[in-house]
C-alpha cells in the first residue's frame, strides 16, 4: 500500500534506518560517560521523533508493538527463578517488595497531591507507577558485576521482582479509579482476580503437559531454529492468553518464565529469546522517547528536575528505612536505596493506562515520563555509589575477625576468591600452614559454611600484614582480583619482609610488565595456565603424540617469555615482539632457545 506515493515498506526501512542508527550512535556515545543504554535509547528517541528533528513519526504504534520488549523481560526474569529459589526469597520478596512499594507510592502520591494540585485518583495514579524502580537498569548491572546472587544482590532482585508482578493490581487500581465511560464496560476487580488466578493455574499446567513434551521433542531434534520459535511462542501465547482476559502481558510472560525456570533446556531458551528482548526493549525506550511532549517539559524545566531529585530521595530514605526494618545494616540498606531510587520503564507504561483513563491529561503524562527520564540519569553514579556500601564491614559485635589472633602460618594468602582458594587448598595438602585474608564479608561469611577459617583487613598494608604474621612468614601470595596492584604497593612489602617468598597474581600481561621491576619469587598470569591446558587436550585430540604437544608447549612458553621481556624493554609497549607471534598465515621467528627451553618455574 502506498501513501502519497510511497509504500509502507519504504516508511518502515527508512525509519528503521534512522531509529537504529540514532539508537546506535546515541548508546555508544553514552555508554562512553557511563551513563547506561536506556538513557541513550531514550535520548535517540526524542531527537529523531515528531517533537525533534521530525525524522520519524508514529510513536504510539511503535510503542504498542515495543511493549513486546517489556514481556521477554518479565520471560527472562522468571526464567531467573524456579520455584524453589522462589520460596526462599518468599519473606524478601513479599515483605521487602510489597512494603517498598506500598511506603514509596503512598508517599510519592501524598507529595504530588499537596503540592501539584492534582486530585487523589490522578495523584495516586502517579505516585504509585514511581514507586517502581527499572528493572532493565539495575539487574543488567548486578548480574554483570556478579552481584546477582549475593545477599544484598538478592534483596534487590526480590525488590525488583515484587515491582513487576505488582504492575497487575496497579493496572487494576487505575482501571477502578477510571473516568473513561469505556473502562465501564469491562470485567469488575473481583472477576479480574478470578481470571489471575485460573490463567496463573491453566499456564502453570500447560507448561507442565505440553510445554516440557514439546521441548523433549525438539530437544531429540536437535533443530537450533525450533528452540527459538517454541520460545518466542511460549512468550507471546502466554502473553496473548492475559491480554485476552484484560490482564498484564508481562505477568503471563513470567508466569511462562517460572514454568521453564527448572527446565533442563532453560540455557538454551535464554539464549534463544535474549537478542529478542534487547532490541524490542531498546525500541521500547526510543518510542518512549519520540512520545515524550518536549514542550510540555520545556514549559516546566524546573517542575521536572525537582521533581526527579524528590523522587530520588524519597525513594532512597524510605528503602533505607525499610531495609534497616528487614535486618539490613544500614550502610548495605542505604547502598539498597539509592540502587533503586530511580523511576522505572513500567512508569511508562502506567502513565500511557491513566492517560486513557482519563485521570491525567497527556501533558502530565509527558512531565512524569520525563521526570522519571531525569531520575535513571542519576543511577549510574548511584549504582558505583552502592557497590561500596554493599561491602561495608558489619556491625561491632557480629563483623569477622581481624588477623591479631590468627596462628602463625608459614604461608600467608592475601585474598581468598577462587584463585587464592585454590592455592590455599594446595598449600594445606602440603601440610603447611596457612592463614587466609580477605576484605569482602561477604566472602568471609560463605567461607565460613565452609568451616574456612578467613580473616578481614586488607592484606596490601603492612601494619595489618605484621599483625597476621608476615615478618615470620616464608610466602606471601597475593591472590586478589586486582589489575592495579603495583609496584608502588608491592615494594615496600618486599622491603618490610625479606625473608618471605612473594607471588603475585596477575590480570593481563599490561599487570606483569607493571610490576615486572620487582625481586618477586614468582608472578602467575591468571588464565595462562588453563588456557595452556586446554590448548594440550586440544592437541592430543587431533592425534599428535605426548612428545610433541611437550615440544610445542616448550616452544610456545619461550616464543611467549620472550615477547614479554621485548614488551618490558619497549617501556611497557604491548605491540612489540608482534613478529613473534604465531598466526595464520605466519609462523613466529626462530629463537635459538626452542630446542632446549624447559617449562617456565613461575609461568607468567
Amino acid at each position: 500500500m502506498a501513501v502519497g506515493g510511497i509504500s509502507a515498506t519504504d516508511i518502515l526501512l527508512t525509519e528503521g534506518v534512522v531509529l537504529l542508527g540514532a539508537g546506535v550512535a546515541s548508546v555508544m556515545l553514552f555508554r562512553r560517560f557511563g551513563l547506561g543504554a536506556v538513557l541513550g535509547y531514550l535520548v535517540a528517541g526524542a531527537a529523531v521523533g515528531p517533537q525533534g528533528l521530525g525524522l520519524v513519526g508514529g510513536g504510539e504504534s511503535k510503542l504498542a508493538i515495543a511493549e513486546i520488549g517489556i514481556v521477554l523481560l518479565l520471560f527472562l526474569v522468571g526464567l531467573e527463578l524456579n520455584p524453589t529459589r522462589l520460596w526462599r526469597l518468599k519473606r524478601d520478596i513479599f515483605g521487602l517488595g510489597l512494603t517498598q512499594v506500598v511506603a514509596c507510592g503512598l508517599a510519592l502520591t501524598g507529595i504530588i497531591f499537596l503540592f501539584t494540585g492534582f486530585s487523589w485518583g490522578a495523584a495516586l495514579a502517579l505516585g504509585l507507577p514511581l514507586a517502581l524502580s527499572s528493572t532493565a537498569q539495575v539487574l543488567p548491572g548486578l548480574k554483570n558485576s556478579g552481584r546477582i546472587n549475593s545477599p544484598f544482590g538478592e534483596k534487590a532482585f526480590s525488590i525488583l521482582l515484587f515491582q513487576d508482578l505488582s504492575i497487575v493490581p496497579l493496572i487494576t487500581i487505575i482501571a477502578a479509579l477510571s473516568r473513561n465511560p469505556a473502562d465501564a464496560a469491562g470485567p469488575p476487580g473481583w472477576m479480574m482476580a478470578l481470571y489471575t488466578v485460573g490463567a496463573i493455574a491453566g499456564l502453570v499446567l500447560a507448561g507442565r503437559f505440553i510445554l516440557r513434551p514439546l521441548l523433549r521433542l525438539v530437544g531429540i531434534l536437535g533443530e537450533r531454529e525450533l528452540f527459538v520459535a517454541v520460545g518466542l511462542f511460549t512468550v507471546l501465547a502466554s502473553a496473548a492468553l492475559m491480554h485476552a482476559l484484560h490482564l498484564s502481558t508481562a505477568l503471563g510472560a513470567f508466569v511462562a518464565g517460572v514454568m521453564l525456570a527448572d527446565s533442563p533446556y532453560r540455557h538454551e531458551i535464554e539464549a534463544d529469546v535474549e537478542p529478542f528482548r534487547s532490541i524490542l526493549l531498546g525500541l521500547f525506550f526510543l518510542a518512549v522517547g519520540m512520545v515524550l511532549d518536549l514542550e510540555a517539559v520545556r514549559n516546566n524545566p524546573l517542575f521536572v528536575v525537582s521533581m526527579a531529585l524528590v523522587l530520588v530521595a524519597v525513594k532512597a530514605l524510605f528503602i533505607t528505612g525499610i531495609a534497616r526494618l528487614f535486618g539490613m545494616d544500614w550502610r548495605q540498606g542505604l547502598g539498597l536505596g539509592l540502587l533503586l531510587s530511580q523511576g522505572g520503564e513500567f512508569g511508562f507504561v502506567l502513565f500511557t493506562q491513566a492517560q486513557n483513563a482519563l485521570l491525567i491529561a497527556p501533558e502530565a503524562a509527558s512531565l512524569f515520563a520525563a521526570i522519571v527520564t531525569f531520575s535513571m540519569a542519576t543511577t549510574p553514579f548511584l549504582m558505583l555509589f552502592a557497590s561500596r556500601l554493599e561491602f561495608a564491614p558489619p556491625k561491632p559485635g557480629s563483623e569477622p575477625e581481624g588477623p591479631d589472633d590468627a596462628p602463625q602460618g608459614t604461608a600467608i594468602i592475601i585474598g581468598y576468591g577462587r584463585f587464592g582458594q585454590t592455592v590455599a587448598q594446595m598449600l594445606m595438602a602440603s601440610g603447611c600452614s596457612v592463614t587466609m585474608i580477605d576484605k569482602k564479608p561477604a566472602q568471609i561469611e560463605v567461607s565460613g559454611q565452609f568451616d574456612m577459617k578467613v580473616y578481614y583487613g586488607d592484606g596490601t598494608r603492612i601494619d595489618l600484614l605484621r599483625r597476621a604474621g608476615a615478618e615470620e612468614a616464608r610466602i606471601l601470595a597475593f591472590c586478589l582480583d586486582d589489575p592495579n596492584l603495583d609496584g608502588k604497593q608491592l615494594e615496600p612489602i618486599l622491603e618490610a619482609f625479606p625473608q618471605a617468598k612473594v607471588y603475585v597474581r596477575a590480570f593481563d600481561r599490561r599487570q606483569l610488565m607493571a610490576i615486572s621491576g620487582l625481586e618477586l619469587a614468582g608472578t602467575v598470569r591468571e588464565v595462562y595456565e588453563s588456557a595452556v591446558c586446554m590448548g594440550w587436550q586440544a592437541m592430543q585430540a587431533l592425534g599428535m603424540s605426548e612428545e610433541e604437544i611437550a615440544n610445542v608447549e616448550r616452544q610456545y612458553r619461550a616464543v611467549d617469555r620472550e615477547r614479554l621481556d621485548r614488551q618490558i624493554a619497549a617501556g611497557g609497549d604491548i605491540y612489540a615482539g608482534r613478529g613473534i607471534m604465531y598466526s595464520a598465515t605466519r609462523h613466529a621467528e626462530p629463537l635459538g632457545l626452542v630446542a632446549s627451553a624447559a617449562p617456565a618455574e613461575s609461568p607468567s
